[in-house]
C-alpha cells in the first residue's frame, strides 16, 4: 500500500533557527556594524554574531529563561540588539521589543502585561527605564548594554558583555514548532492601552521569504542595509531577519541617529537599502541640497512606511539623487508588511505624470496578504478607485487576536479578517490609496474630506516643510479642515499663499477654512504625525462662519 500523500514531504518546521544556521555556515565573513556616537562604525562579522548569539542564549538559560518566557529589549538599533533578536526565539523564548519612545505609563503597562522576565536595555536608555524599575515586578534581571563610549553599568544591573564572556554557548538548539511564538510587539496605544501582537516563527519566516522577492523588497546577499526604522517597532519591518537569512551586510544606526548620520553612512559605506519616515528624508534632502558632494546614489530602494512621502519628494530623490523611494503599507498586527508599490512591467512606459501618480499610492497587496475594502454596512466595495471603505486583511502573518486582550475582539470580523482602521480605495489594477484613518477623516456638510490628500497637496508647496490637517468643530458644517503648516527654515510664508495654492487643486468644500503656521508637527513614538495632539492644541479654535 502506498504511503498517505501527507507523508511524502518532510516535516520541517519554518523557524528562524534555519536563517541563523544558514548564514553562520555560508556567510561568516560578511560584515555587521553599529554606529557608536563620536567613534563611527564598530564593525564585526557574521561569525562573531553567531558566536555571541550562542553565548547570549547560554547566558539567558543560566538566568532561568525557559520556553515561552518573554525576554524584553529596551534598546536602539545595534548588532547587540540583533543578537537578542535571534538568541531569545531560537532557545524557545519570546523576543519582546519595547518601544523606548512611549510614555512611562505605557512602558510600565506593556512590560507588566507581557510579564517580561528579563529586560535587556541600552545604557543610554537607562535614565528612562530606571524610574520605572520598581513598578515591573515580573522582571527578575536587567541586563545593560554599553552603547556609548562613556556608558556605565548601573548598580543592580548585569553587564551584557561580561554576561557573554562568562557564558557557556549553546551548541544544540532545541527543536521548535513553527507555530511557537518567536516575538511580540505592542501597538503605540493611541486609543486605550497598547495591545500586544504575537508573531510565530512561521509568520516571520514567510514574511522574510516574501520580502526577499524581487517584486517586494528584493533583499539579497548583495545588499548593504542601514537600519534606521526602529528595531523596537514591528521588528524593523522584519528586515533584520531577512538580512540574516540572505547574509546581507547590515549596519545599525545606534543611539538616536540623526539625518546627517544617515547621509554619512550611506555615502561612506555605499548603502543600498535604508528605510525611514518621510520627515527624515525631508531633512536629508536639505543636507544634500547644502552639500552636493554627498552621494546617496548607491541606494536602490528607500522603503517608506508610516505615512506617504509627498510626490515632489519621490520625484526629487529619483531624478536628482538617483535614490528611488518605494511606498509600502503595513501594521504592527501584520508582522508588518501589507502592500508594496511597484510599477507593473507594462506601466514603465507610461508618461511621468501617470507613473508618479501610481507610485504615490501605497501599492498592491504583497504575496500572502488578502485585502478588501468594506463600507459601513459591511459590503465589499469594487476596485474602481472611487469607492471608499475600511481596509480589512488576512494572511499567514496577520494576527487573529491580540495577546491576552479579549476586549479587542471587535477588531476582527466573524469571517476571519482583521479590521485595520485605515480608510482606502482600490483601483482596477489593485493599487491601494489610503485616504485616512477612520478617526482622522473629516466629515463636512455630508462630504468626506481626506486629511491625507490635503496634506500631500500642501507639502508640494516649495516653501512647506511639513503639514498636518485636522478636523475642528463647526456650528453649521459639523466639521471643517484646519491646516497646520510648518514652513521650511528661512522661508517667508503667509497662510494666504497656501490657500491660493490649493484653490485650483481642491473642491471648494475640501479647502481648509484656515491655515495656521506652527514650529513643528508633533510626532508619535514611531515618527507619524500625532493629530491627536494637534486636535487637543486647537480644540478651542473658533472657525469663521461663511
Amino acid at each position: 500500500m502506498s504511503a498517505p500523500q501527507d507523508d511524502l514531504i518532510m516535516h520541517y518546521p519554518l523557524t528562524i533557527t534555519h536563517f541563523f544556521e544558514r548564514t553562520r555556515k555560508l556567510f561568516p565573513k560578511k560584515t555587521l556594524g553599529t554606529r557608536v556616537p563620536g567613534v563611527g562604525l564598530l564593525k564585526s562579522t557574521y561569525a562573531d554574531f553567531a558566536d555571541r548569539t550562542a553565548r547570549l542564549a547560554g547566558a539567558l538559560r543560566s538566568l532561568g529563561v525557559k520556553k515561552g518566557d518573554r525576554v524584553g529589549t529596551f534598546a536602539w538599533n545595534s548588532h547587540r540588539h540583533l543578537e537578542v533578536y535571534f538568541a531569545a526565539p531560537m532557545m524557545g523564548a519570546v523576543l519582546h521589543t519595547v518601544n523606548i519612545r512611549l510614555s512611562a505609563p505605557d512602558i510600565t503597562y506593556i512590560v507588566n502585561h507581557a510579564a517580561d522576565r528579563v529586560l535587556i536595555a541600552d545604557a543610554s536608555c537607562w535614565p528612562t527605564l530606571e524610574p520605572l524599575r520598581r513598578q515591573l515586578p515580573s522582571v527578575e534581571h536587567v541586563v545593560v548594554m554599553k552603547d556609548t563610549p562613556d556608558a556605565q553599568i548601573p548598580p543592580g544591573a548585569l553587564d551584557y558583555e561580561e554576561l557573554l564572556r562568562s557564558a557557556t554557548p549553546v551548541t544544540a538548539w532545541p527543536r521548535l514548532e513553527e507555530t511557537d511564538a518567536a516575538g511580540m510587539c505592542y501597538t503605540s496605544g493611541t486609543t486605550g492601552n497598547p495591545k500586544g501582537a504575537v508573531y510565530t516563527h512561521r509568520a516571520i519566516f514567510l514574511h522574510s521569504m516574501a520580502s526577499s522577492m524581487t517584486d517586494v523588497l528584493g533583499i539579497s546577499e548583495r545588499d548593504v542595509i542601514l537600519h534606521i526604522v526602529p528595531m523596537f517597532h514591528a521588528n524593523a519591518w522584519c528586515v533584520p531577519f531577512a538580512g540574516v537569512m540572505n547574509g546581507a551586510t547590515q549596519f545599525f544606526g545606534g543611539p538616536n541617529p540623526q539625518p546627517r548620520d544617515i547621509v554619512e553612512i550611506v555615502h561612506n559605506e555605499r548603502v543600498t537599502f535604508v528605510g525611514a519616515v518621510p520627515t527624515v528624508w525631508i531633512a536629508i534632502d536639505a543636507i544634500l541640497e547644502a552639500e552636493p558632494g554627498r552621494d546617496v546614489s548607491s541606494i536602490r530602494a528607500i522603503p517608506i512606511g508610516g505615512s506617504a512621502a509627498p510626490r515632489t519628494l519621490l520625484e526629487k530623490f529619483d531624478k536628482k539623487y538617483g535614490a528611488p523611494m518605494l511606498h509600502a503599507w503595513g501594521m504592527t498586527e501584520m508582522t508588518p508588511l501589507g502592500t508594496i508599490c511597484r510599477l507593473k512591467s507594462y506601466m514603465e512606459t507610461l508618461p511621468d505624470e501617470e507613473r508618479y501618480a501610481i507610485r504615490a499610492k501605497q501599492g498592491y497587496p504583497t504575496v500572502c496578504v488578502d485585502l478588501r475594502i468594506v463600507d459601513d454596512e459591511g459590503r465589499e466595495q469594487p476596485w474602481d478607485g472611487q469607492s471608499m471603505g475600511e481596509m480589512q486583511v488576512r494572511g499567514p502573518w496577520v494576527i487573529r487576536s491580540y495577546y491576552n486582550n479579549p476586549d479587542s475582539a471587535d477588531r476582527f470580523t466573524p469571517d476571519g479578517w482583521f479590521r485595520t482602521g485605515d480608510v482606502a480605495t482600490l483601483d482596477p489594477e489593485g493599487y491601494v490609496q489610503i485616504t485616512d484613518r477612520t478617526k482622522d477623516l473629516i466629515k463636512s456638510g455630508g462630504e468626506w474630506i481626506s486629511s491625507i490628500d490635503v496634506e500631500t497637496l500642501i507639502m508640494g508647496h516649495p516653501k512647506v516643510l511639513e503639514a498636518a490637517v485636522i478636523a475642528v468643530p463647526h456650528p453649521r458644517w459639523v466639521e471643517r479642515p484646519l491646516a497646520c503648516v510648518v514652513p521650511k527654515p528661512g522661508a517667508e510664508l503667509a497662510p494666504a499663499e497656501i490657500l491660493d495654492y490649493l484653490r485650483p487643486k481642491l473642491a471648494k468644500w475640501a479647502l481648509p477654512d484656515a491655515v495656521v503656521l506652527i514650529d513643528a508637527v508633533p510626532k508619535t513614538s514611531v515618527g507619524k504625525f500625532d493629530k491627536k495632539a494637534l486636535r487637543e492644541r486647537f480644540k478651542g479654535w473658533t472657525p469663521t462662519l461663511p
